[in-house]
This record gives structure tokens, sequence and C-alpha cells, in this order.
């Protein structure tokens, strides 16, 4: 009787092991190139115009009467009673608010920071029915020289103005620490319905569709091969194009590593790794990455409140945030002061200065004000659960791929874990310090990573060949 039970025990162990591991999970279908249409109106039935697809270089310029209104705006701003004793606990800071407001109208100089945007050059060009817009900055390249083509693609809510002070480490290396070999050709996109591209005017516009706009993108600009690097939403879009397309993609650099967190087999390390990190591969230095695992799960709870409501009614946040700049700022910057580090919300400033200046703030949050794009950007969270954008998460990436995982970072993994969604991790990084803003905040750190994965990989390929 006792080997009956034995048996039984056994069994029941084995199943449940199988099950955690994700056998019996049903694969995701593979990915694949859509006939979409994001324009106003039908589809077009003829055929496009033969410079439908043309390059335009394009200046940032707000007419003067934006800023006016802007002005007016601040102005008339009505304020609320604080709570006493709070710091930015309850979210933005009245007191900083209100300082930053006398800031914005009295000394913040928009035609200044127009200028350095366009210190970089800018285009749109017309894909599948609406204006995308990126930046391409070329590389100086003495003769036998040869620049590496990256793509770098921002998230929420960001934009392309994150990688100004990153994207000359990368073009123009040997100034910033790198080497001749070093150097990169960087084209940085602005995601549909962010900041300076069009809004896609259909529904159903998603981060596979994001992907597949931007491999059309690149092979528009001539790449046949190229590296790809991203964060926040820019890691989910880049991972898919490398998924749909991996013949195209030498390597994939990420600062927000994604993992199928609703993976049986995931949560079962999870749980195990508590008691027994070494059993489920998570290293000493790696395990306040992960634990205490409460901590962590609360973290996530205070921090996501925005997610729920533009994953189900963006739309309805979108009126007050577009018309009102100072509500505007406070959604935005609240992001860049918690998921920057957490501890700063116990902070009177919530740490916004120790990182970044007021005229970098405020230039993140007039890209979306003057452009009128918050709503559409938010949209981007209601189209990724509404599709199957997040069953991506579960397919393994095949490409040569490196990961740097910053400490503030909202949620982050071990390197084992890492691995069984990116089969072909030949970089990971633990970095010393730095959150979710990697390229506004440690452009240099970042910067350095990439090169350090691109000289791997470039190793890689030179054994093979």
């Amino acid at each position: 009787m006792g080997w009956k039970i034995t048996t039984i025990i056994v069994l029941v162990a084995v199943a449940t092991g199988l099950f955690l591991s994700g056998v019996f999970k049903t694969p995701p279908e593979p990915i694949e190139f859509q006939e979409n249409y994001w324009g106003r109106g039908a589809k077009p039935s003829s055929k496009p115009p033969k410079d439908h697809d043309k390059i335009h270089e394009i200046s940032v310029n707000v007419p003067n009467a934006s800023l006016v209104d802007l002005k007016n705006r601040l102005k008339n701003s009505r304020w609320f009673e604080a709570l006493e004793n709070v710091e930015f606990q309850y979210g933005f800071r009245l007191d900083y608010m209100q300082d930053l407001v006398t800031y914005w109208k009295d000394k913040y100089d928009w035609k200044k920071q127009e200028a350095y945007l366009n210190t970089f050059p800018h285009y749109k060009t017309n894909i599948e029915g609406i204006d995308v817009h990126f930046i391409h900055v070329k590389p100086k390249v003495k003769p036998g020289q040869t620049a590496k083509p990256l793509m770098i693609v921002h998230g929420w809510p960001g934009s392309v103005f994150e990688f100004y002070k990153m994207i000359p480490m990368l073009v123009d290396p040997t100034s910033h620490g790198g080497s001749e070999d070093d150097v990169f050709e960087v084209i940085a996109p602005s995601i549909p319905g962010y900041g300076f591209s069009e809004m896609p005017h259909k529904k159903g516009f998603d981060q596979i569709a994001a992907a597949q706009m931007f491999l059309k993108l690149m092979e528009r600009l001539g790449f046949e091969k190229f590296y790809l690097q991203g964060g926040d939403w820019g890691a989910i879009i880049t991972r898919i194009m490398a998924l749909m397309k991996p013949s195209a993609i030498t390597g994939l650099h990420s600062n927000m590593p994604i993992v199928d967190t609703a993976d049986s087999g995931l949560i079962f390390r999870t749980m195990v790794g508590s008691v027994f990190p070494s059993l489920v591969g998570v290293k000493p230095e790696e395990y306040d990455l992960v634990y205490p695992y409460g901590s962590m799960v609360m973290t996530l709870l205070q921090e996501t409140g925005y997610m729920h409501i533009q994953a189900t009614k963006p739309d309805t946040v979108g009126f007050a945030l577009n018309d009102s700049p100072v509500g505007l700022a406070a959604y935005i910057l609240e992001k860049f002061s918690a998921w920057t580090n957490h501890a700063n919300r116990d902070l009177a400033d919530g740490g916004l200065e120790k990182y970044y200046t007021k005229d970098e703030l405020l230039t993140s949050v007039m890209i979306y004000w003057m452009t009128g794009t918050i709503t559409s950007s938010m949209r981007f969270y209601k189209e990724a659960f509404a599709g199957k954008a997040m069953e991506t998460n579960s397919m393994q990436v095949t490409v040569p791929t490196g990961i740097a995982a910053f400490p503030e970072e909202i949620g982050n993994n071990p390197e084992a874990w890492c691995r069984l969604f990116h089969i072909n991790l030949v970089h990971f990084t633990l970095m010393p310090d730095g959150g979710h803003f990697a390229a506004f905040e440690k452009p240099a750190l970042l910067a350095e990573d990439i090169r350090t994965f691109v000289k791997k990989v470039e190793s890689l390929k030179s054994k093979d060949e």
C-alpha cells in the first residue's frame, strides 16, 4: 500500500512540475506582418502616389499663439489645499508645483529649448497612412570607418528628447570615453501618437503595429541589418521587432528586460527563490532585485494606478490632461520622480532636481502639450491589453541580446530568468545606479553598456565568419 501512495505523490509532483514549467500552455501564434492602415477614413483603393514614401526633413517650430495660450493657462491655474506634512506620498506636491509653474511662465524659454531640439536633424515619412517622425543622426566617419546602425525607442511618458544627452556619446564616441570602433548611426523614432509623430486614427494600434512600422522605417532608410535598444514601451517594441524579423536584427539591447510574469514556471521560481535563491538561479548580488517579494508587489501596486486608467478609459482622463498644462505636468513629472527612485516619494521636490533640470523636465512636458498627444499616447495601454501584444512576452527572442538592469527600475529579474525568454543572452549587467529613465538620467552608463554589448556581438560574429 505504501508504494502506491508514493507512486501517486510522485505522479502528482511530476504533473505539477510540468504544469508549472508551462508545458501544457498553448504557445502564442507567430507574429506576421499585417496589411495595416492607420490614416483617416477608408484606406485609399488606388495605388499611392510615387512620392508617398518620400522622407521629408522638418524642424520643430511651435506657433507663438500656442505659447501665449499656454502662459494664460498657467496664470489662471486653480490650486487646491494641500495636506500638512506630506511630500510626494500623495502624488505631486503643491508647493513644488507652484514653484515650477512660476518658473515655467516667467523664466522657461521654449524657443531656446526648440533650438536645442533642432540641433539634431528631424524627419517625417508616411507609413501605413500616418506621418512618422524620427531623428536620424549620422556620425562623421573617417576613411575605412563604418558606423553601426542603431534604432533607439522611447516609452511613456517619455519622448525622443530623453535621448539627447546620450546620442552624442554614440555618434561621437571618442569624445565621450569610447573608441573609433564604437561609432553608431542613430535613428530615434517617435512612437505614433507620441510627440511629433501623427496619432493613429483607427483603434488597434498596439506594440506589434509599432514594431511593424519601425521595421518598415528602417527598410525605407536602406538598412538591411541593425541594432536595437529600448526601455519601457521601447523595450517591448524592439523585442517584438526582433521576434517579427530576426534576420534584420544584429542585436537587441534593453534596459527593461521583458519576461512573462504570468508564466507559471516563473511564478514557481519566484516562490522557491525567496527561500532557496540559488536553486532557481538567483545570484546573491541579484537577490535585492526581486525580494522581499511582498515589498516589490506593494511598490508595483502603488506605482501602477495610472496603468489601470490608461488600459481601460484613457480618453476620460485625457480631457483633463489635454486641457490643463499644470495637470499634465503633475501627471507626467510624478513618474519622473517615483520611477527614477522610489525613495523620492519622501522628498519635498520629489527628488526631481537631483537628476534633471527644470528646463529638462518642462521640455519633456512641453512636447506632449504643444503636440496635444497625451491622450493618444495613453491609448497605447488600452491597445496593449486589448490585443495580442502582451502575449509576445512569453515568446523566446533568438537574436543576440544584452540587458542593463538598473537597480531602481520598477521591476527587475535575475539573469537566469531573463535567459528563459532571451535564449541568446550574451550580455547582462547589474548597473551600479539608476532607474527607469536610464538614457535621460544616466546617459553615460547606458551608452557604455550599449558599446560593451555591441563589441561582444561583433566579436561573436567575427568568430562565426
